[in-house]
């Protein structure tokens, strides 16, 4: 697997200067404007803008210039922002859930303890028993090993310090030295893997989110029969993330 984890927060990252410009225009202001103030091409721009009028960032007005759209002003209102923000991302979520075909999760690393805060499963795309608790199992989750990669090394022990590493399954590592060496080599550019290591039965993947300074990763689970899928799923997870990355920033 070759995935650049860094694309969703590229694209994050055009998205918002799109946004300030338009943001900056009560009265609109059309695509040629926008490339000439932003340095964007002609084509990177109209992708933007065509995910950013999906997800409700900007309209189009009668003349076809651009005004910022609801789900912007409801993302920066002081009134419901936090339930506003759950709604987005929860709807992101569904949508990369329908795309991969698998349940999809969001996770966090807050106050030194692995949560998935939200997650979108279905009849098809069962979501992962939790048998063991997520936050003492993050030797064994993707969701778990991707979190760690992104905190400094004296993080990672610290964390592995709190929670024994318990065999899950026969495949998981309990080796605290075995593992702080593959979190360390673990390249950016490919996903986080579990292996039926934290379930039998259960294949998962994970990207890193780069919103600001937050630690954060999108993971996916699916049947172990779907394993030769994961590859593929983990790419489209990692190429449609920017909404989320977006929905965080802001």
């Amino acid at each position: 697997m070759r995935i650049e984890p860094t694309a969703p927060y590229h694209s994050a990252q055009d998205a918002l200067r799109v946004l300030e410009t338009v943001a900056r225009h009560s009265a609109g202001v059309t695509d040629t404007e926008l490339a000439r103030r932003t340095g964007l091409g002609a084509e990177r721009l109209t992708a933007l803008l065509r995910m950013l009028r999906r997800e409700g960032y900007v309209e189009q007005i009668t003349d076809g210039a651009y005004v910022t759209g609801d789900t912007l002003r409801r993302l920066t209102s002081a009134h419901d922002r936090e339930q506003a923000l759950r709604d987005k991302l929860q709807h992101a979520l569904d949508g990369l859930r329908d795309s991969v075909g698998a349940a999809v999760y969001l996770s966090r690393y807050l106050d030194g303890e692995v949560r998935v805060t939200q997650y979108a499963a279905g009849p098809t795309t069962p979501a992962v028993n939790e048998w063991v608790d997520f936050r003492c199992s993050a030797h064994a989750t993707a969701v778990g090993k991707s979190l760690l990669t992104q905190l400094d090394p004296g993080a990672r022990r610290e964390h592995l310090s709190r929670y024994k590493m318990a065999r899950l399954t026969s495949r998981t590592i309990t080796s605290d030295k075995l593992l702080l060496s593959r979190l360390e080599s673990q390249p950016p550019t490919v996903p986080v893997l579990d292996l039926q290591e934290y379930a039998v039965g259960t294949v998962c993947a994970a990207v890193p989110l780069t919103a600001g300074s937050a630690v954060g990763c999108l993971a996916l689970s699916l049947p172990v029969e779907h394993a030769h899928r994961l590859k593929q799923a983990a790419e489209t997870l990692n190429r449609s993330a920017a909404p989320v990355v977006l929905s965080l920033t802001i």
